[in-house]
């Protein structure tokens, strides 16, 4: 993600902020500028300055603190470009709701963050039956009630609020023998389900995704049945990215799509930082790494790569330092590189004919 700062005094900000530390001034989100901007009042509306030229709003959801993006003020719509895709939202009046929901809202607008940046097709239940929709859903309060399981229906997402309990989720991650477990994972995750619908099966590209990703023709509720009795197969890193890729062709692609948007935007971050790695016992240069480029612009995913490698190493040794887990806990073998290298040209196909 790109480094923020405000128009009025220069402070540096963070994505989900909503007011400068230094000026007080409100911020608001520019969506198709990528832009966090520092907001002028102007009658019922606002003046953004990093964009003066138009008035906007905000999203009816900031009243809840859950969402600082903008619309213009013309709009006849209430909610932002990623808000309007909420279908259902917890009961803000219940418990510890509203913190989770905020949670979960914060990582779904990174979410976007990347989806527009890519131009990749939002349509949303107005526009498309099967668009993109979330329901954000808690378990019954019956104990013997049906548990919510987050997973992916023809466009839906679901995602169980009890996911956005620090604690909850990682009880979850231990149990399932998960390496990795956030809610940033699980949207980047289940998003991948959506698009593998558009871009490939509706696209005209399944027999190429086929070829690098197997047969997804495989009966899914086999396949996991099996995956949960027997695990993966022993040599699963030669070829997948993470051990619940191996499933099914579908969780396969959805794996390595979130793997691809988790790359390209933390090397956008870093990017953004002027980050440099250049190991001082590193002799052959095999961990240097200059990344002085738009990572979601760069043509070449093998470029994306040599820069990656290095930079995780790097993050998971700051990380081992500091007595936290590595913060990319996974190993990339070349067959995994490859299914990277088809996410990215299918989105950069896909995103230049939206653009």
């Amino acid at each position: 993600m790109r480094l923020f700062r405000c128009q009025n005094c220069e402070q540096l900000l963070y994505f989900e902020n909503t007011h400068c530390e230094r000026c007080k001034l409100r911020l608001g989100y520019l969506p198709d500028n990528a832009t966090l901007s520092a907001m002028q009042p102007e009658g019922d509306a606002w003046r953004p300055l990093a964009a003066p030229g138009g008035l906007r709003r905000f999203c009816s959801n900031a009243e809840f603190d859950v969402c600082n993006w903008t619309i213009p003020a013309d709009s006849p719509e209430s909610f932002c470009a990623a808000c309007r895709h909420n279908r259902t939202v917890p009961n803000t009046a219940e418990g510890d709701n509203l913190q989770r929901w905020r949670k979960l809202e914060f990582a779904k607008h990174r979410l976007f963050y990347t989806l527009v940046r890519f131009c990749l097709p939002l349509a949303n239940r107005n526009d498309d039956p099967e668009g993109l929709a979330f329901d954000f859903l808690a378990d019954s309060p019956d104990p013997g009630g049906p548990k919510i399981m987050t997973g992916h229906d023809n466009g839906l997402i679901t995602i169980a609020l009890k996911e956005a309990d620090d604690a909850e989720r990682e009880m979850m991650r231990k149990n399932m023998g998960e390496p990795y477990r956030t809610l940033l994972g699980h949207f980047r995750h289940e998003v991948g389900h959506y698009f593998w619908d558009k871009l490939v099966r509706d696209g005209g590209k399944l027999e190429a995704c086929r070829a690098i990703f197997g047969d997804d023709s495989e009966s899914y509720e086999a396949a996991l049945q099996r995956h949960y009795a027997e695990g993966p197969p022993a040599d699963w890193q030669d070829h997948f990215v993470s051990a619940y890729a191996t499933t099914h062709p579908w969780e396969d692609f959805a794996e390595s799509w979130a793997h691809y948007l988790h790359i390209v935007d933390t090397l956008e971050t870093a990017s953004s930082f002027g980050l440099r790695v250049q190991p001082k016992l590193d002799k052959t240069g095999e961990l240097h790494a200059r990344i002085d480029y738009d990572p979601y612009k760069e043509p070449d995913i093998h470029r994306i790569i040599d820069d990656w490698l290095p930079l995780a190493f790097a993050v998971n040794s700051l990380n081992r330092s500091m007595g936290q887990p590595d913060l990319y806990p996974f190993v990339l073998s070349p067959a995994a590189i490859g299914k990277l290298g088809f996410i990215h040209d299918l989105v950069r196909s896909d995103g230049q004919s939206s653009g």
